[in-house]
């Protein structure tokens, strides 16, 4: 009995034991990003502007709901944060978005694109043309070279994920500037630029997950994602778009083969790996399911200003309970446009941690 304690005890001390975050897999973690990640304030002229057409249309906080802005994607980054967000609209000729309308309803606005950058072609990041167009990096490209220095100063930095919105609504009144549609051929554009700007050699891709398995969501099903350790260095890029968006990218690249992002594929088919489902508390079964079952799961804390505005962490603790891989908010640090306590971060203040429903 005393030959067999020691064996116990060690036993005991290994089942209880915290495994290194290096030598967990993906879907086995936990991290804190921004949404809307490149988004600086609407300029106080024209944001008063916007909210007295709220009085004018009887339409009370519309603009309250993007009443608010985010630091560089570098110094996110450095903060520790590892997920970001990015809109790009397309602009194959150059020129669409140089010149916002918004500009022209406000006086005393400060400069805007004062080296016309705006005019080249390519992908544009912006939040909605003419009105919320203000970004601390106006071209995709430059967000791509930011990411690239970045990484290469930090060359064993955490995988950092990046979600995308494709935006191409219109808005259904006269004088605003009308998108690009986002066809299979724009999404090649994008799978492009992405590579050129940071190197295949930095990109977690979905063939990489799928490896020799028949489809995608079979690999991940099977646990094929790459180990945290093997991630680092490395960015992983998703498509957050659904219906005929979503089915252009997947057009004639079954299971995603040769596509650069993944996609908010749902769960069944050849190319479910990532999905996004924004409501913790209202979603939260079904993210817990999801998760158990290998797939990456992005949600949010807080939406619109609103939880930030009540101090309101309700959302927050059902996205951690969740096991939602990655939980988003505006809030990882409080807010400069009004008066409020609500930050969002993991206990010691960090944004990374082993997922604690799949320990």
């Amino acid at each position: 009995m005393k030959k067999l304690l020691p064996l116990v005890v060690a036993a005991v001390a290994a089942a209880f034991t915290v495994p290194d975050i290096d030598t967990v897999k993906l879907n086995q973690i936990q991290v804190i990003g921004s949404h809307n990640s490149y988004k600086q304030a609407i300029d106080p002229a024209l944001f008063a502007l916007l909210t007295r057409t709220d009085s004018i249309e009887r339409r009370p906080g519309r603009f309250k709901a993007i009443d608010y802005s985010h630091i560089s994607l570098s110094e996110q980054l450095n903060m520790g944060l590892q997920n970001l967000e990015i809109d790009v609209y397309a602009d194959t000729k150059g020129g669409k978005y140089a010149h916002p309308k918004g500009l022209e309803w406000a006086k005393g606005q400060k400069p805007y694109d004062p080296e016309g950058v705006m005019n080249a072609p390519g992908f544009k990041v912006l939040h909605i043309q003419d009105i919320d167009f203000r970004s601390n990096c106006l071209t995709f490209a430059a967000c791509l070279d930011e990411l690239k220095r970045w990484s290469a100063a930090h060359p064993n930095h955490y995988p950092v994920f990046i979600t995308m919105n494709a935006k191409d609504d219109k808005i259904d009144q006269p004088g605003f500037t009308v998108p690009e549609p986002f066809t299979a051929q724009v999404y090649d554009q994008l799978d492009s630029t992405i590579v050129a700007g940071l190197g295949r050699g930095k990109l977690i891709t979905p063939d990489d997950v799928r490896d020799r398995s028949e489809t995608l969501e079979k690999a991940v099903l099977a646990g094929n994602w790459p180990t945290v350790k093997a991630a680092r260095g490395k960015f992983m890029f998703i498509l957050d778009e659904t219906g005929d968006k979503r089915a252009a990218y997947i057009a004639g690249h079954p299971s995603l083969k040769g596509r650069v992002l993944f996609t908010n594929a749902e769960a069944g088919t050849p190319e479910a790996a990532f999905l996004i489902l924004n409501d913790p508390i209202a979603d939260g079964t079904k993210i817990r399911e999801l998760v158990k079952k290998g797939y990456l799961v992005r949600t949010r804390a807080d939406a619109d200003t609103k939880e930030a505005r009540l101090n309101d962490k309700r959302k927050f603790e059902a996205a951690c309970a969740s096991g939602a891989q990655i939980i988003t908010t505006d809030y990882y640090v409080k807010s400069q446009h009004f008066p409020s306590d609500y930050s969002v971060s993991f206990d010691g203040g960090t944004y990374l941690r082993l997922n604690p429903s799949l320990r």
